[in-house]
């Protein structure tokens, strides 16, 4: 049960980090304009289940191939990686923009494959790989598909509350400083099993 535990919170914390102003994000906020927000919310967490269960699989299989202090070298890398991605930022274009606002078809339907599409090698699944090679595969999923949606109520929720601008520099950053902790924890981790 213990790490069942730690693969949740650890999951929860990174996935709803990572989301904070991801382009996913992005995307719920615009759906919330056009549909009510449980269809919205619906749709992100069946897409998100079957996204992330599918980046578990993957990361599970890694982590039971691969040592564990090379993988938490790489984890520690990946993560890296993602500051510096979330640093640079995501943003919808014009184009995904006018698909969210086109969408005719029922709304749980339409937010879900949007964003089972828009999460395919996206810094989220990629970071739940990651966590699957770590900690046990289902804790990682429900924590990362809870987290990922959370993230997108909030998303949702501040938008309907304060208007469509969020304090993006501020969420970046500290999403990007949480990362950039997180692995060179990860980093000091594997060189010490390493030496």
């Amino acid at each position: 049960m213990e790490g069942f535990l730690v693969a949740l919170v650890i999951s929860f914390g990174v996935i709803f980090v990572a989301e904070l102003g991801d382009k996913s994000q992005l995307m719920a906020l615009a759906f919330a304009t056009r549909y009510r927000p449980v269809p919205v919310l619906i749709g992100i967490t069946v897409a998100t289940a079957v996204v992330h269960l599918a980046s578990v699989a993957i990361g599970a299989g890694l982590g039971a191939v691969l040592p564990t202090e090379w993988i938490s070298l790489a984890a520690g890398l990946a993560f890296l990686g993602f500051a510096a991605w979330t640093l640079r930022g995501d943003t919808l274009t014009e184009e995904e923009r006018r698909k969210a606002e086109k969408a005719s078809k029922s709304a749980i339907f339409t937010v879900g494959i949007a964003f089972f599409l828009a999460e395919l090698g996206d810094k989220t699944m990629l970071a739940t790989i990651t966590l699957a090679t770590q900690y046990g595969w289902f804790g990682t999923w429900l924590g990362s598909t809870v987290g990922m949606v959370a993230a997108d109520a909030l998303a949702i929720l501040v938008g309907r509350l304060l208007g469509r601008r969020l304090p993006e520099k501020f969420i970046k950053y500290g999403a990007a400083v949480l990362f950039a902790i997180s692995g060179l924890w990860l980093i000091l981790e594997a060189v010490v099993e390493l030496t």
